[in-house]
């Protein structure tokens, strides 16, 4: 029995595996169905019944969701039954929605607009009073919900069901009493509540981080990856371009990495780009620099001195290429390879796992930086609340390419106070602690959202990231001022 199927959607022949649906058979043709219960990453309920089809010799339309594509199968999309199906579909759904589109955040995203502009724009011929349903329910710490929105397409139910596992969601009452909530005395509260307002086709869940901060149409959506743990998930990061502001991330389809699918946590990592959590531009001993003047100074304490009289301090949340142009620079100023140190927070459980996608590995690049230390055939040491080693090395000059996401080193203070204690520290980070203040030069550097480069995920999955302008002009790339080093040392001799 032959594991693929052939069929012909609006006469275009298309080759699916066995067991595929008509709808996503039209995927695959490029060929759009419209839907709203319908979701890849969840079961198949079938209630919206706005995927209608007309299959040549069944007597009724089909619908798309649930109807498997068999060998030689002839589905019609375009048809006037199929359009006008279509259309009295939509104005059900529209029955008793609200006509606030104006202060809706899903305003710009919203499929029922979308569907309207599409397959609607009719004149209503529904003459009945909308029932009126609750607005703005606070369900859990990071979702609001308003049930006159809601067109009981289920999905949020089936993703509390079948990802998260906490069926903190149900459909109570029937007919047009129906509505989508909480069972009693309970809320949504885990690391996954964010994907409910992603899911939601028409603006019923909001999140209420980015509800009310900016409309979608102004914000510009860049592909990258978030660095929010060794998962590495595939997002889309939005920033508002002309105000250089960063307001979201949300899930990019990675069947290889995470599906459908991202973490609360991972939710979080555009807030530490933005310019009021960072460091604008070099601090030598609390005195504001350039980035010139400030790598011209680290090539002066460089100058003379033997390899082993020089730690470089990594952790794990810079990109493959950032590391091999750190090591490589410093092996070409110092004829041999400096000291290397991996700096972990000491309360990491880097073995932690909640079984969907979050892991106690809270750096992105991990396994990345490993395979380039052993590239380069050096064995480092881990300091990990524990900096003897680090101290009984003596350094004279310290290069530490420091935490962009603070977050995930809740001992960070602590840390980077210990490191104050040495002669002469470079830190490579924003580091806005009081401790901070005691370091030699502090150097800001670009963020994920600014460079290009690879991160390798724990599964060994590489993936690129791609640079958006940085938030501020002066700041470079690890790469970049490790070139500036070696350049300025080349330039002395």
């Amino acid at each position: 029995m032959s594991n693929q199927v052939t069929l012909s959607i609006n006469n275009q022949p298309v080759t699916v595996p066995a067991g595929s649906t008509i709808i996503e058979a039209a995927q695959k043709a490029g060929v759009s169905v419209p839907h709203f219960c319908w979701h890849p990453g969840l079961s198949i309920a079938g209630v919206c019944r706005f995927c209608m089809v007309k299959v040549e010799g069944m007597p009724k339309l089909q619908i798309a969701c649930n109807t498997p594509a068999t060998e030689g199968m002839k589905v019609d999309t375009l048809s006037d039954e199929v359009k006008e199906t279509h259309k009295w579909a939509l104005e059900f759904h529209l029955i008793n929605h609200p006509l606030d589109c104006p202060i809706c955040d899903q305003a710009g995203e919203c499929e029922l607009q979308n569907y309207y502009m599409k397959v609607g724009k009719y004149q209503a011929q529904m003459e009945d009073q909308k029932v009126l349903k609750p607005k703005a329910l606070d369900v859990g710490d990071t979702l609001v919900l308003d049930t006159e929105r809601c067109i009981l397409c289920s999905r949020c139910v089936r993703f509390e069901d079948e990802v998260t596992k906490t069926s903190t969601l149900g459909i109570f009452n029937r007919g047009d009493q129906a509505t989508i909530g909480t069972y009693p005395e309970r809320k949504i509260k885990h690391n996954y509540s964010y994907n409910l307002a992603d899911i939601c086709p028409v603006g019923a869940f909001t999140a209420k981080d980015f509800r009310f901060k900016c409309r979608v149409w102004f914000l510009k959506e860049t592909k990258t990856v978030c660095p929010g743990c060794s998962t590495g998930c595939s997002v889309n990061l939005f920033q508002n371009s002309s105000q250089r502001e960063y307001y979201r991330l949300k899930p990019r389809h990675n069947a290889e990495v995470n599906g459908h699918w991202m973490c609360d946590t991972g939710r979080t990592m555009y807030e530490h780009l933005n310019a009021s959590s960072r460091l604008a531009s070099p601090q030598l001993e609390g005195q504001s620099i350039s980035s010139a003047a400030a790598m011209q100074a680290v090539t002066d304490a460089a100058k003379g001195l033997a390899a082993d009289k020089v730690a470089l301090v990594l952790t794990a949340q810079f990109t493959n290429e950032e590391y091999v142009a750190s090591l490589s620079a410093l092996k070409s100023v110092l004829k041999s390879a400096p000291k290397v140190f991996i700096w972990r927070d000491e309360s990491e459980k880097s073995d932690d796992f909640d079984g969907i996608l979050f892991r106690g590995d809270r750096n992105p690049n991990t396994r990345g930086m490993m395979d380039v230390l052993k590239e380069h055939g050096i064995t480092a040491t881990v300091l990990k609340g524990d900096y003897a080693p680090l101290a009984a090395a003596a350094p004279e000059l310290t290069l530490i390419l420091a935490p962009e996401v603070e977050s995930a080193y809740p001992n960070l203070a602590k840390a980077v106070g210990r490191f104050s204690e040495l002669k002469k520290t470079v830190y490579f980070g924003n580091a806005l602690t009081d401790s901070a203040k005691k370091l030699w030069l502090r150097i800001p550097v670009k963020t994920f959202a600014e460079k290009s480069g690879t991160f390798v995920n724990f599964n060994g999955v590489a993936q690129k990231l791609k640079a958006n302008p940085a938030v501020f002009a002066n700041v470079k790339g690890v790469d970049e001022y490790f070139g500036d080093l070696s350049r300025l040392a080349q330039s002395a001799v």
